[in-house]
């Protein structure tokens, strides 16, 4: 039996060409998909954006708390709470398995190897994200193209094969410019790590700030290689 969502998705894309997918189709997809859309915040400038345009929209939020954020992401989350005056789910690793994994292979075994890496993002992140998807239809990110070059060809309106969802990108090709000028216009709260130079910001040992000229995630993951520095979460068919 064919997936009614991607039905749904399908039908979607054949109605709506890339320049009609405007802030305007967020209120679509929160008006098709009642109580089914949600979307998940890092707190970066991205997000905060993309929060103010969902704000009175009957979208849920959530966040994953990795349990090793900078204290700045703290910070910002409740500033957000207050501003924007929506409730924000958080979900965190499953923590038998975090112990069995920290236990086995210490506290920063992310530095020794990409695998290892991997399995405390897929720990901390990809499956906190899962049970977050559950019983939604439509996942709202704040994704941007200028993030990475795996990004630029990416389509605004997706099908997530992965999880099984329709993935919406509002400000995919906003400029940096652009965002930041949405937040300072807005006065929306930030993460005050970005007037340091932290521009991706993660999990605090795994982020630093960057230097001039160096990309955009050249602050996350920086001992690894460029093209080993995705986390699990954005997987894009």
């Amino acid at each position: 039996m064919e997936n009614t969502l991607k039905i749904e998705f399908d039908k979607l894309l054949e109605n709506a060409s890339e320049g009609a997918l405007s802030d305007g189709f967020l209120e679509i997809l929160a008006n098709r998909f009642p109580g089914e859309v949600i979307f998940s915040t890092s707190f970066s400038y991205e997000d905060q954006v993309v929060t103010h345009l969902i704000k009175n929209l009957n979208i849920d939020i959530f966040t994953l708390d990795t349990g090793r954020l900078f204290e700045q992401t703290y910070e910002t989350w409740t500033s957000s709470r207050a501003f924007f005056k929506k409730n924000i789910k958080a979900y965190y690793p499953d923590p038998e398995s975090l112990q069995q994994f920290v236990s086995e292979n210490g506290p920063d075994s992310f530095y020794q190897s990409v695998e290892q890496r991997k399995a405390c993002c897929n720990i901390r992140k990809v499956i906190p994200l899962k049970k977050a998807l559950q019983g939604y239809k439509v996942w709202i990110t704040g994704l941007r193209s200028e993030h990475s070059a795996g990004r630029k060809e990416m389509p605004q309106l997706e099908w997530d094969a992965d999880h099984q969802i329709i993935k919406f990108h509002p400000i995919l090709h906003w400029s940096t410019e652009q965002v930041t000028e949405y937040v300072k216009t807005h006065h929306l709260p930030y993460n005050q790590l970005h007037k340091k130079g932290f521009v991706s910001i993660g999990c605090e040992p795994c982020t630093r700030a960057i230097k001039e000229g160096e990309d955009f995630r050249a602050g996350r993951w920086w001992w690894e290689d460029a093209d080993k520095k995705e986390c699990g979460l954005h997987v894009h068919q």
